[in-house]
């Protein structure tokens, strides 16, 4: 099998040829007439410049009964509904949880006997049990599920007797008005932030230089000597689009692997995944020719359950190439790549990762094997030094197809 660190510049040119051929970058099929789309608005969180927001919001409105999500995107917009440019404020990520709670919870932001609903992927705990989430390039990435294919939500066989399902979403943003240094917020380096210290009251590790530790909720990146802006208020919007479920929806898995995983066999029939989620990308040797400066990760896992891909994205930050999932006979089942904006407007912001491509094979032509193993290889570029990056790998599967 020929990864891309081995000739990257080919390597590359063959993945992105491949996504241009095999894949579509539009859902496939006519959507339905009876697709319903509605846009909520999470609570509303307030910004000053350098400051930092990462809240869990319980109980969030959702399409409620027996449904199949179709589509799911979100992007920050203030209190007139305007998008927000990623160069005002940064969404580090948004995530969407399931969970089972008791009926007689008295009031929507208690976490009394929360019993959280994880996806189909391979971490374990708590960590990327989400149904759905994203980051910076979430309004450039397509979400759409084709045609007759859909994530089903509220089935009330699913449901333990005297709980209801409901919904979380965590909001990670950062303000970098009037910052000393932009991407240093963005990436969370930990001297901007003066953080010594994780959640737990640990002290970091001198080795760790940037990442979720050191951008927690509260926390204040350093500004520009004598800078001073006001206060702000802004919103996660999220649209969802679903249809009700009945016997022609075929049902989708959510699958998510981190490159960082690290599978413990030593645990016999049922091994351990260890996910960080982030690491750090350390920066090229000067005496390299920077074109080759490129940093490369991968990891490989058994998959338990195979089945048929639908759809497949990558999540990563700044500096990102892109990041392609590999079968176990180096097939390429999926290869997303980086786009960067180049201007100043919602969307399009020059430098930051504005949207990942996507891959919808046609249904039928991508089969995942039970147990085949799967190898994600993750690329950034790394003239640089980039903490906090991450490299996960979202797919959908569904195991059986339409008759």
């Amino acid at each position: 099998m020929r990864f891309a660190s081995q000739d990257w510049v080919l390597s590359w040119a063959l993945l992105l040829l491949l996504s241009c051929t095999t894949y579509s970058s539009t859902a496939m099929g006519k959507p339905e007439n009876n697709i319903k789309t509605d846009v909520f608005l999470s609570p509303k969180f307030e910004l000053g410049p350098g400051s930092v927001v990462n809240k869990d919001y319980l109980d969030v409105d959702f399409p409620r009964g027996h449904v199949a999500i179709k589509s799911f995107n979100a992007e920050v917009v203030d209190e007139s509904g305007k998008s927000v440019s990623l160069q005002e404020v940064y969404l580090h990520h948004w995530l969407v949880v399931k969970y089972h709670q008791p009926k007689n919870v008295s009031h929507n932001n208690s976490t009394d006997n929360i019993v959280p609903v994880r996806n189909s992927g391979f971490c374990q705990g708590d960590t990327l049990g989400q149904y759905y989430g994203l980051g910076s390039e979430t309004r450039g990435t397509d979400t759409d599920v084709p045609d007759p294919f859909g994530v089903e939500i509220g089935n009330p066989s699913e449901i333990p007797h005297g709980y209801e399902e409901k919904w979380f979403i965590n909001v990670h943003a950062i303000d970098t008005r009037g910052v000393e240094d932009r991407s240093g917020c963005t990436e969370c380096r930990c001297e901007l932030y003066n953080v010594t210290k994780d959640g737990d009251g640990k002290p970091l590790s001198p080795y760790y230089r940037g990442g979720l530790d050191c951008c927690p909720d509260n926390s204040q990146c350093r500004l520009k000597k004598g800078f001073k802006g006001p206060k702000r208020s802004f919103y996660l919007k999220y649209t969802v689009k679903w249809v009700n479920w009945d016997k022609y929806v075929v049902p989708l898995k959510i699958y998510i692997i981190d490159v960082t995983d690290v599978l413990n066999k030593s645990k016999g029939m049922s091994p351990e995944h260890t996910c960080k989620v982030e690491y750090e990308v350390e920066p090229c040797n000067k005496g390299y020719n920077s074109s080759a400066c490129i940093d490369v990760k991968r990891t490989s896992l058994p998959m338990k359950t195979g089945g048929y891909v639908i759809y497949g994205v990558g999540h990563q930050h700044a500096g990102a190439i892109g990041s392609t999932l590999y079968g176990q006979d180096g097939k390429v089942i999926c290869s997303s790549i980086a786009k960067y904006g180049n201007g100043t407007e919602a969307g399009n912001e020059k430098g930051y990762v504005v949207g990942m491509s996507t891959c919808y094979p046609k249904p039928g032509t991508v089969k995942i094997r039970d147990g085949e193993t799967l190898t994600l290889e993750v690329i950034y570029n790394s003239n640089e030094r980039h903490t906090g990056v991450m490299g996960l790998f979202y797919f959908l599967v569904a195991e059986h197809l339409p008759h």
